[in-house]
């Protein structure tokens, strides 16, 4: 049997509401080449359920998973990556879809450049849109902060587009599944996984291709990890870089990637988003004193691991670009 050319990896808890749409999005563009796997991680809604009566209605379209107890997304997505048999992988998280003309756009790609990541734009999925969305650009947002179309084999500037947009989520980036060795997963129980992960894949992209089209919908919820901070996903989102800036140093120490201050900036600049959107959380929450001194002290520790640059240093480079509010948060936060 011929491998697919890609898989498409749909983790599932507690959307029975969404599934449908996000399904019919993947196979009513979907041709010959293209799995589809669908994995309910212990759903307690009617997911499960749906996903089965969905299989019957597409019979040989969806390849169905489960988990026996539920293990978060980040163990879901490893399950779906071990179990993929496509050249490419595409996650697709179960509460968003895919846009028209998303996989002739991509396979378009594919077959003349066969990069081995290949980056998207998106749009924002509002159920009432208002004006306001619409100047804030989420009828399309750009993931990349660099040249388009490729490919390209500058992983500095694909990592420093990266980076500078923060754009970080992992359905936003279709890559080679021989980049996920068998040491590369997303870390189970913490929260900001996509964070702490898409650097450390692309990092090892050898070639890259940036689509500047929206072909993916993201529905925005209520329950988003911003929208319910708690204090262990403000010090998941302060240390999320942490293995990528380790990884990053190694590469550079061993002359596999020359040191570019491009990317040094931009992961400065990204650990600073990190520190001051981990430390607002910590200075406005009803925390005791002492955990909130302790939870600061870590925040600051973990931007010093991970950037490039101090804070000194980081909100003077801002200053010389006219950044001046974002120079004023950072030392604000660190003050």
């Amino acid at each position: 049997m011929t491998a697919p050319w890609l898989s498409v990896l749909v983790p599932v808890y507690n959307v029975q509401d969404y599934l449908e749409e996000c399904l019919a999005s993947v196979i009513e563009q979907a041709g010959e080449g293209v799995e589809i796997l669908v994995l309910d991680d212990a759903s307690t809604d009617g997911s499960r359920a749906l996903m089965d009566a969905l299989a019957a209605r597409w019979p040989g379209r969806l390849r169905l998973m489960h988990h026996a107890a539920n293990q978060g997304l980040s163990a879901a997505r490893n399950t779906l990556i071990d179990a993929a048999r496509g050249d490419y992988l595409w996650f697709l998280d179960s509460d968003d879809k895919l846009l028209p003309g998303a996989l002739a756009g991509l396979h378009a790609v594919v077959r003349e450049h066969a990069p081995d990541a290949v980056l998207c734009d998106f749009v924002v999925w509002r159920e009432r849109p208002r004006w306001k969305h619409r100047l804030r650009g989420e009828s399309h947002r750009a993931t990349f902060a660099g040249a388009a179309g490729g490919p390209s084999t500058d992983r500095a500037a694909l990592l420093a587009g990266l980076l500078m947009t923060g754009q970080l989520h992992a359905w936003s980036k279709v890559t080679r599944r021989a980049l996920w060795g068998a040491d590369l997963r997303f870390p189970p129980g913490r929260y900001f996984e996509d964070m702490a992960t898409m650097p450390l894949a692309l990092l090892r992209a050898r070639s890259h291709c940036y689509a500047p089209v929206p072909w993916v919908a993201y529905r925005q919820r209520g329950s988003s990890i911003l929208s319910t901070m708690t204090l262990p996903k403000a010090l998941d989102q302060s240390r999320a870089l942490t293995a990528f800036a380790q990884a990053l140093a190694a590469a550079e120490a061993a002359g596999r990637l020359p040191a570019s201050p491009g990317l040094h900036f931009a992961l400065a600049h990204q650990s600073a988003r990190c520190l001051v959107g981990a430390m607002r959380f910590v200075q406005n929450a009803a925390l005791p004193e002492a955990e909130r001194r302790a939870a600061a002290e870590q925040v600051r520790a973990d931007f010093a691991a991970h950037s490039p640059l101090d804070v000194r240093a980081l909100a003077r480079a801002y200053a010389r670009r006219g950044w001046w509010l974002r120079a004023a948060k950072l030392l604000r936060a660190t003050a």
